[in-house]
């Protein structure tokens, strides 16, 4: 899919990452992974073929990082969502820094505008450097510290340089010299 759609428009990417991830198996982090919360590294989603709505928000991130989509357009965002009073995740994705973010989700196909999504209440958001708590469906007040402060977002990152580490090595043993 990554190979696929270098080069394509910004918003044919977005789409594209969205419906792919979208048709990966919601499992809960309980049944998954025995444990209350768990996030998956994008390999982990897609090798076990199932994950959580953090486990989409995270591979859909990391997915359009690797097909140019600038760090600053991106925002996971951890959202309360209202008709299923129960915490939840999302993908924001901003065309400019003062757009309203468009959501990519899980529970629904079609990415809308924050706007729209009247079913989620924002809690705070955060990509690979910035923290952000909401205020209503503002930018929100940025956080010092940022996401490093979130201790299952360093945890994924160490996982996820693991499994690139392990990954070269696999790829160098396995090229002929």
């Amino acid at each position: 899919m990554i190979e696929k759609n270098q080069g394509e428009s910004e918003w044919h990417t977005i789409h594209t990452v969205n419906d792919f991830f979208n048709s990966v198996q919601f499992i809960s982090d309980q049944r998954h992974w025995g444990r209350a919360d768990y996030w998956a590294t994008p390999v982990e989603l897609l090798s076990t073929n199932g994950g959580d709505c953090e486990d989409f928000s995270i591979a859909k991130y990391f997915t359009l990082l690797e097909l140019g989509v600038p760090d600053e357009r991106l925002r996971i965002t951890y959202v309360k969502a209202l008709k299923l009073n129960q915490a939840h995740m999302v993908l924001a994705y901003y065309e400019t820094p003062e757009s309203e973010p468009m959501i990519l989700d899980n529970l629904i196909a079609r990415i809308k505008s924050a706007s729209k999504r009247t079913d989620l209440l924002p809690v705070y958001s955060f990509n690979g450097n910035n923290l952000w708590m909401s205020k209503e469906r503002g930018q929100g007040r940025k956080v010092a510290g940022g996401s490093q402060r979130i201790n299952l977002w360093r945890d994924l990152n160490v996982r996820m340089k693991q499994e690139r580490e392990l990954g070269s090595s696999y790829t160098a043993t396995a090229m002929p010299r």
